[in-house]
């Protein structure tokens, strides 16, 4: 294919199968098949050999004129093609500015409200100058109850209360804790006072129903020094409750009872208001001074440190607070009602900003 009516013939039929492609992938393929290493264009260049000189050069800046102007071609239709795209894509994937926001997946997420009611309860004691200690769900006998001057015949070191794990060789037995009171002992061996923390955690107990569970949450506090007394517990009791409950005021009331670890020993109400209840009162705690006995087994002199101890349950808390009737729920695994409930990712409890803004 020499002559310039087959040159004329290749170049028309070129630019129009350029003019035909439907797609970019069309066009490649015209591309390809003219200009490319084995395209029509590109095998006239082997004919230059065959020519005679002086037929050489013209035939040669005739086949670059036709390649250069079927690349121009082909860039042309190539920028229409792309433009096409873009506007087919831009209607196909257009999007509503003004619809509200999709969460994504780490927004459906929810917190547990007992997760919170902690968070809650952790921010208002560090504001009072609390620290938070820990310690293990399995617990020693001594630890749990010994120390704590927990006879050996009071009931709740029966079997039908404590969940005990098999007895050891020497007759000693682990058990799952009844409290977190056990954190309490942990940190008065370990630390010399003034102490001032709370002790958040799992328990566990023979219970269930509507109110109880075989697991739950507890939060206990504990303040020893040398000049602690019940006006301190009561002031600090105040201050929570008004924190947790965001009011202003907070109506208490202490009644005497019975703790083996603390003397006296009180259990306090709240006057349902704080809940949007007036006229009911609520028990929300029990607490006291923390007996000397115990603290003579922990190694601290009783005549020279003081201090005391209290202690809630964050699921009895959770249920006042938020209204909730059922404590099983909790421990449903639900994601209704947890989706319901639960509190967002971004919902962290913050005195400044409010605990459950």
């Amino acid at each position: 294919m020499s002559s310039g009516s087959d040159l004329a013939y290749l170049e028309a039929d070129v630019l129009k199968e350029i003019a035909e492609a439907v797609d970019l992938a069309a066009l490649d393929a015209v591309r390809v098949s003219a200009i490319g290493k084995k395209g029509r264009i590109s095998e006239l260049m082997a004919q230059l050999g065959k020519l005679p000189p002086d037929e050489r050069k013209t035939f040669g800046a005739t086949v670059n004129a036709l390649k250069t102007k079927v690349s121009d071609a082909i860039e042309t239709r190539k920028a229409t093609l792309e433009a096409a795209a873009l506007s087919e894509r831009l209607a196909s994937e257009r999007e509503d500015v003004t619809l509200p926001v999709r969460l994504g997946a780490e927004m459906q997420g929810r917190i547990h409200p007992v997760s919170q009611v902690l968070d809650e309860c952790i921010e208002i004691f560090a504001d009072l100058g609390f620290e938070v200690a820990e310690g293990p769900d399995i617990e020693t006998d001594d630890l749990n109850f010994t120390k704590l001057n927990i006879p050996a015949e009071h009931p709740a070191r029966q079997e039908h209360d404590t969940f005990y794990f098999n007895p050891k060789a020497d007759g000693s037995r682990l058990l799952l804790r009844t409290h977190t009171s056990p954190v309490q002992i942990r940190t008065m061996q370990t630390k010399t006072p003034p102490i001032r923390i709370v002790a958040p955690g799992r328990v566990y107990r023979c219970d269930s129903d509507q109110t109880h569970t075989p697991m739950f949450h507890q939060i206990e506090g504990l303040v020893i020094d040398e000049k602690t007394h019940m006006g301190h517990l009561k002031w600090v009791l105040e201050e929570f409750a008004k924190a947790f409950f965001e009011v202003d005021t907070v109506t208490m009331r202490f009644r005497a009872s019975h703790f083996p670890f603390t003397e006296p020993s009180m259990e306090v109400d709240i006057d349902a208001s704080a809940i949007g209840k007036p006229g009911q009162w609520l028990e929300i705690l029990g607490c006291g001074m923390v007996h000397p006995n115990v603290l003579a087994n922990c190694g601290l002199d009783p005549e020279r440190y003081q201090g005391f101890a209290f202690g809630m349950g964050l699921d009895r808390i959770t249920m006042l607070k938020y209204g909730l009737p059922d404590l099983r729920a909790f421990f449903s695994a639900d994601l209704r009602w947890l989706r319901h409930y639960g509190f967002s990712l971004l919902d962290q409890p913050t005195l400044g900003g409010g605990l459950s803004s």
